[in-house]
């Protein structure tokens, strides 16, 4: 088992083939590649993607249903590529994708970037944040106190 230090869980264990490979990084931080998803069960349905990089790196997320459960996944061929998608496979979430909103948290509130999921390619654990390729949904939608478990706006990092 491999070990990681984070500034909100200490260190952690964890095995390679746990790792989210990100082929670009995320955007403002392309030198950013690898992280583990973390969850606490205390903190459902939050996800605490955890740089292996940086320590201090660390995006809180919910999965995108849980903020919109007729959320409709769009990607570009772009991003299906660096995900590990074949052309024409469908991608279905909870089946072979985990699609996650990241979330902002400041003095305004609690908000959900669905214009941008995470997408994971639950067979090779290649991820990219997909920006779709229409406006359908925004960067900052509003989360009710349901969508992060009735724990409104005190996430842990």
């Amino acid at each position: 088992m491999a070990r990681c230090m984070t500034k909100y869980f200490g260190e952690t264990q964890f095995d390679e083939s746990a790792v989210l490979r990100f082929p670009a990084g995320l955007p403002g931080f392309e030198e950013e590649k690898r992280f583990l998803a973390l969850e606490q069960p205390e903190q459902r349905p939050l996800v605490f993607l955890q740089s292996l990089n940086t320590p201090e790196l660390c995006f809180v997320a919910v999965p995108v249903f849980a903020v919109d459960p007729g959320y409709r996944l769009e990607m570009s061929e772009a991003d299906r590529t660096l995900a590990g998608f074949q052309a024409n496979e469908e991608i279905r979430i909870g089946a072979n994708a985990a699609c996650l909103a990241i979330l902002t948290i400041d003095e305004s509130g609690v908000t959900a970037n669905l214009l941008g999921p995470v997408v994971v390619n639950l067979s090779s654990n290649l991820a990219v944040q997909a920006v779709a390729p229409e406006m359908r949904y925004s960067h900052r939608t509003p989360l009710a106190g349901s969508a992060l478990g009735g724990r409104g706006t005190e996430p842990c990092c």
